[in-house]
Formats: C-alpha cells, sequence, structure tokens
C-alpha cells in the first residue's frame, strides 16, 4: 500500500501550481484558490448568484460571473447545477450569491447547517483537491447530456444524501444531475468523485476519462474483495483511496505485488 499526504505547504509552489502559472488564463480567477486551503470567508467585487433547492440539494445558477463555471456543476436542459460540496466551496471563496426560495441571501452558516456527518468529510476531500487545482467531478455524474450519451450511463435525479426522495425537474435531461450515493456503499467505501489534471481546454461536453477516481473509506481499510469490486465498477479509471480523520485529509492507494515463489 503506497500512502500519499497531499497536504499544501505555506511556502513555494506546487507542480499543479506552476502548471497553472504556466495555462495564462485570461484572468487569474481559476487560480485564486490553489496557493492553499480556505482558511476564511474570501470577497469579490462580481459573483454569480444561484437558488438553492432543498428538494435535491443543490442550487441552480440563475446569474454567471466569471469562469470557474467551466469546471464546476453539471449542465442539464442549459441550466448549471452546483452540488453541496460546489455551492459551500464557491461561498468560501466569496464567488456565489445563494439564494432561498424567496429571493432571500443565505449565509455560510446557512449552508453549512445542510452539510453533516458524511457530508463533511466529502465536502473536506472535495475543497482539499480543488485546494490543489484539480478538476472534481461527482463519480458517475455525467457533465452534461452530450456527455451522458457519448460514454457514461444515465443516472436518475435524487437528492442529497439525507434523503431518498426522487425528483423529476423539468425535463427527462434533468433527470440525471444528483448520483445515487446511498446505492454506492461498499462496506464503507465508495467512489465518491473523478478528478482530472489541471486542464484549460476543458469541456463538459467531452471530459474524456477522470486522471483516477477518489473513494472514500471509513474505518478499516477496505478488503481485496472490496477493491476487486470497485476496479470493475470503475473500469481501468485508477483508485485513489481517501481517509478523513479531525479534519485531515489523507491519501493512498494499492498496488499489485506478486511473491516470490520458495523452491
Amino acid at each position: 500500500m503506497e500512502a500519499v499526504d497531499w497536504e499544501n505547504s505555506s511556502g513555494g509552489s506546487s507542480d499543479t501550481e506552476a502548471y497553472l502559472q504556466d495555462t495564462k488564463y485570461e484572468d487569474d480567477e481559476e487560480l485564486h484558490f490553489t496557493s492553499g486551503f480556505i482558511s476564511k470567508l474570501q470577497f469579490r467585487k462580481d459573483k454569480s448568484r444561484a437558488h438553492w433547492i432543498n428538494e435535491i440539494g443543490m442550487a441552480e445558477v440563475v446569474e454567471n460571473k466569471g469562469k470557474l463555471w467551466r469546471t464546476m456543476g453539471v449542465v442539464r436542459s442549459g441550466k448549471i447545477y452546483y452540488s453541496i460540496e460546489e455551492t459551500l466551496f464557491l461561498m468560501e471563496i466569496g464567488a456565489l450569491l445563494l439564494l432561498d426560495d424567496n429571493g432571500t441571501s443565505l449565509s455560510l452558516n446557512d449552508i453549512y447547517a445542510k452539510v453533516s456527518g458524511g457530508s463533511w468529510e466529502l465536502f473536506e476531500v472535495y475543497r482539499h483537491l480543488k485546494s490543489l487545482g484539480y478538476i472534481v467531478g461527482q463519480h458517475g455524474i455525467a457533465w452534461s447530456i452530450k456527455d451522458a450519451k457519448s460514454n457514461r450511463p444515465s443516472v436518475s435525479l435524487q437528492c442529497s444524501p439525507q434523503s431518498s426522495e426522487v425528483v423529476d425537474l423539468e425535463s427527462e435531461d434533468e433527470s440525471s444531475i444528483v448520483g445515487p450515493f446511498n446505492n454506492m456503499h461498499i462496506n464503507e467505501a465508495r467512489p465518491v468523485f473523478d478528478v482530472y489534471l489541471p486542464n484549460s481546454k476543458f469541456r463538459k461536453s467531452s471530459p474524456g476519462d477522470p486522471s483516477f477516481v477518489i473513494c472514500l473509506t471509513r474505518g478499516d481499510l477496505p478488503s481485496i474483495a472490496d477493491i476487486e469490486v470497485l476496479e470493475r465498477q470503475c473500469g481501468a479509471i485508477p483508485l485513489r483511496f481517501c481517509h478523513v480523520e479531525y479534519g485531515r485529509v489523507s491519501f493512498f492507494s494499492f498496488d499489485e505485488v506478486e511473491l516470490p515463489i520458495l523452491p
């Protein structure tokens, strides 16, 4: 087993940061969150606006500002929807104004209250990966309908992990937004995120295969049988396992080793 701690350091630049600096985006907002973990609320002059939809546990974007949407959120019928992890991350970096059904602005504490237990662990993993500059998508959830039709199985629309209610939005296209997380548990190890290397040419309509799939673990390490099931589920995509404890996110992987045959 190979253990890797991807904790950010305060000095120097990571390979990811250097790569992002070389891509020369038209503005610096894609680089805004790559220099370290988000420690407090940040403020921006221009923010995107979104409505929180309790039934599905996601935010529907009503006004886009900037370019972060190019690598965040899923597209259905011309609308962008952010998962709770994406919503909270964007609020923490000051890039999103979240509204309720009455048009009242929701605070960070309001959205924090919606994240609990396993959902908070997912957010910590998501925030960690985004702070390193990766492009992160929900595992098994197509970025767009074109992406779904090209190479991904369709996934029915379900709400957040706190509820099992199935919701039908305006069309069949919008019925594949949120993944069925409750059905993905395999002995406390489950694939949660598809992770892509930083790429200024990333397109939701044709994202290609992820560089690796993140599997969240709790308690004991997954057994060999569990890993084999996950590998079959994810095909040829490499797996990386992560564990969250006391706010610290650790990543590790398993290598197949052949023991020598004794004479």
